[in-house]
Formats: C-alpha cells, structure tokens, sequence
C-alpha cells in the first residue's frame, strides 16, 4: 500500500467559521431532509413486512432479507464513504448519496418480486450510508464553532424523531395506500434535497492522501459478517453458521488492521480510540442505541399482544417519546456549549434507564396517560443524551479527522441498534410469555451501562491532539 499521508490542500480551505444565517438555513435544511429520510427508512420497513411479504410471495424468513440487507449495506460502507468525504469533500458524497438514494427508492417502488425489492434496498442502504457517514461532518463546516453544540442537537433531533416516528408513519400510508408508497413518497423529497444540497452546502476541506479500495472491501466484510453473526446468534441459529460468520468477521478485521497499520487518517480511525474521551463517548452511544432498539422492537409486541392495541394506535403510544426528543434535543445541544458533555449525557441516559424501569412495572391494563407520561420520561432522556455526545465525538477529534470521527457517529448509531433488535429476537426465543418484559429489562440495563461510561468521562484528561506525523500530543 503507498503511504499516505494526512496533509490537506490548501487551495481548498474554507477561512470563514461556518456559513451566514441565510446560506446555513437552507444547508441545514438539506442535511435534515437527507438524514430524516435516511433514518426513516430504517424504521418504516419493518412495519410493513407482512404487507409486502403477502404481495411478493415471499415466507416470513426470506421477508427479512429486506430489512436486514439495508442494515448490511450502511454499515458495509459507512466507513468507507466517510474517508472518501475526506479527499472528495462531504459536499461530493452527500450529494451522490441524495443521488443514489432516491433512484433506490424509486426502484424499490417498481419492485415486481423479493430479489428485485432486496437489489433496491441494497443500493438504497448504499445511498443511505453515504449520507448518514458524514452528515454530522457538514455541520463543522456549516454551523460556526461557538453553534456547534446547537447545530448538532438540530440533528440529533431529526435523527431520533424521524427514527421514532417510523412505525407511525408506515402505519399511516399503510391505512391509506399500499406498501410500494413507502418507498414512492422519497422521491419527491430526495429529488428536492439533491438540487438543494447543490444549491446550498459548503465545500470543504479535502485530504491529499488516496482512497484505498482493499481497505473499504476488508472494512465491509468485517462489518457486514458481524452484523450477520448478530443477527444469526441472536435466532439461535446453527453454531456452525454463527461461528464461521464470527470467525470471517474477526478474519477481516485482522486483514483491516494489518492494511492500514502506519496509515495518519485510518478508514477504521483506530486512533482516535485511543484518545478516551473519543472511545468513551463511542460506547455510550452504542449502549444507548442498543436500549432504543429494545425499547422500538419491544414495545409494538407488548402494546399488541400484552395491552390488546392495535396498529395503528401503537404507532401513537410510541409518539411521546419521539415528542420529548424534539423538545429536548435541541435544548441538550444548546448546553453542551457550555456544560460538560459527560454529565449531560449521564443524566440523558440515567433517566432512559430510569423510564425503560418504569415501562416494565406498568400494569398491563394502563391508561393512554399512564402510558404516554411513561414514554415521555424515555424521550427526554434520550434527548438529552444525543447532542452532548454527539459533540464530544467530533470535538475530542482533529478538525481534519472529522471523517472517520462523523463515521464512528453513524457505526455506533447503526451496530447499537442491530444489537438491540436482534438481542430482542434472542429474548423472544428464550421466553415466549415474557420476550417483551426482558427485552425492556435489558434495555434499561444498556441505557444505565452507558450512563456509568458517560460520568467516567469526567475522570479522564481531555482529549489530546494527533499531529501531522501520527503521534498523540496535548
């Protein structure tokens, strides 16, 4: 492999901190329209797999396929896109993403069977990554430094309440059309985003070293097996299967390491793990997403089978909590501009734990209010947490590192929820009765794991600086 090196041209350098309030309204607005369609479309599918089942032809099993080959798409390539963001630019990548997604979810909409719609959905995965890789970037270059704590908590807003509101939606275009409309009603919005995004985000830097294509094929098989063994492991499915799944995942990550060892801006930014606020504020944020994706994989079955509600009514109970989220969100963000992120982020997921504990104890007969209060306590922890540690990612790394750290935001956002859902399956297999109760149960577990490792922030020295040769320094 050539050496490369991290030097960034200076013939491309931005001199301005951030955009005007006019020209970063309308950049914001790309981003957001972006990212919520993107996280919505990790959501939606699942509400609507009988549907689509039925009309494909297809058995439960094989069904399955649609979500799970989204989810290996993104995490296959999110790494990858977001060190190519480094040397083509965010601006580049994000718009290709618009590009690549809409025309997926124009394919998907004219799916006529089950390998026709799992193609789509690949290269709508595809598309998605590259949007969700290195949106959280753009917002460096968007939003001057002293806003960038409310810049980030306008998109952790958008991320959790259209991630949130995913089951209310399906559920609603599902009482009104049939199921190719869930992928049909992005491309109005996604062709509006593209020629926004062209209108409207910055150019920014770019890194002189070259992109590595072995790398990004060693990286997606790592993650991509992973995923799989997570998933398998989770459905108590052959030993055999998960073992050489898990035996391929570790195969490649060895090749990864082996790769890019010496590399100044690693596609698998190893490095930056070794700053602790980096890696500390990384597992937070998959234990968190972890206990969001018990809490919306769970709860439909518990509202359903346990409290006797319908769809549709579901998609409601679970708004609460996408509400509080909006409200507190922003206002979380705001305050990491001035408090530390690890108290903040503490208290956010502390009180998720606190919420998930008391969706466990509800009487099975509770009211809407009795209900919805409980979610609101949830969605005002996970507010809470989102912002202040999605600050402390990019800030405790290198303004030039800010590919691989806004590739470790969407990695651990994506690997957290996986892991919730398919943990959710495995409570299910092992407890028909009381799947939903322990899948709660070790979701508040997760949410309070990820407080204790958001306070340990608070004992650790500040992230220090990677120089141009490599080396850490403070």
């Amino acid at each position: 492999m050539v050496q490369q090196t991290a030097n960034v041209n200076p013939d491309t350098l931005i001199d301005r901190d951030g955009l005007p309030p006019k020209e970063r309204n309308w950049a914001i607005l790309s981003v957001a329209m972006g990212v919520s369609m993107s996280s919505l479309d990790t959501a939606i599918a699942n509400t609507a797999l009988p549907a689509m089942a039925a009309q494909l032809h297809a058995t439960p099993a094989d069904s399955v396929w649609i979500v799970n080959i989204y989810q290996l798409a993104m995490v296959a390539t999110l790494l990858p896109f977001a060190a190519l963001g480094e040397i083509l630019s965010f601006r580049r990548i994000f718009i290709f993403g618009l590009f690549l997604f809409t025309v997926a979810s124009l394919a998907c909409a004219f799916a006529w069977s089950l390998p026709s719609l799992v193609t789509a959905r690949f290269f709508q995965g595809v598309g998605a990554a590259a949007v969700m890789g290195i949106n959280t970037a753009l917002l460096r270059s968007i939003y001057p430094s002293r806003m960038l704590g409310r810049g980030l908590g306008t998109n952790a807003l958008v991320v959790a309440v259209s991630f949130a509101v995913g089951p209310t939606v399906a559920s609603t275009i599902l009482s009104l059309w049939s199921w190719p409309w869930l992928f049909a009603i992005n491309v109005p919005f996604g062709t509006l985003a593209f020629f926004l995004a062209r209108k409207a985000l910055p150019e920014t830097k770019r890194a002189t070293h070259r992109f590595d294509t072995l790398t990004a094929i060693y990286n997606a098989g790592a993650f991509g097996l992973l995923i799989l063994a997570i998933g398998e492991g989770a459905h108590l499915s052959g030993i055999g299967t998960v073992a050489l799944e898990a035996a391929g995942a570790l195969f490649f990550f060895i090749l990864l390491l082996r790769r890019q060892a010496g590399h100044q801006a690693p596609m698998l930014p190893v490095d930056l793990f070794r700053l602790p606020q980096f890696s500390l504020s990384a597992l937070t944020a998959v234990f968190t997403f972890a206990a969001q994706g018990f809490a919306f994989v769970s709860l439909p079955f518990y509202f359903e089978a346990v409290m006797g509600r319908s769809a549709v009514e579901t998609g409601f109970l679970l708004t609460p909590w996408a509400v509080l989220v909006g409200i507190m969100a922003p206002i979380a963000g705001r305050m990491s501009d001035r408090y530390p992120v690890g108290i903040l982020a503490g208290i956010g997921t502390a009180v998720l734990s606190f919420g998930m504990i008391l969706l466990i104890v509800m009487p099975a007969d509770a009211s809407v209010l009795n209900i919805c209060w409980r979610m609101a306590v949830c969605g005002i922890g996970f507010g809470f947490f989102q912002a202040p540690n999605l600050r402390a990612i990019l800030s405790s790394a290198p303004p030039e590192r800010g590919g691989g750290a806004s590739g470790i935001v969407a990695t651990s956002r994506l690997i957290g929820q996986a892991s919730g859902a398919a943990l959710v399956a495995f409570c299910f297999t092992i407890s028909s009765q009381h799947g939903e109760t322990l899948a709660l149960g070790m979701g508040a577990a997760f949410a309070a794991a990820a407080s204790i490792a958001s306070f340990m922030r608070m004992f650790v020295l500040p992230s220090p600086h990677i120089s141009g040769s490599g080396k850490i320094s403070r």
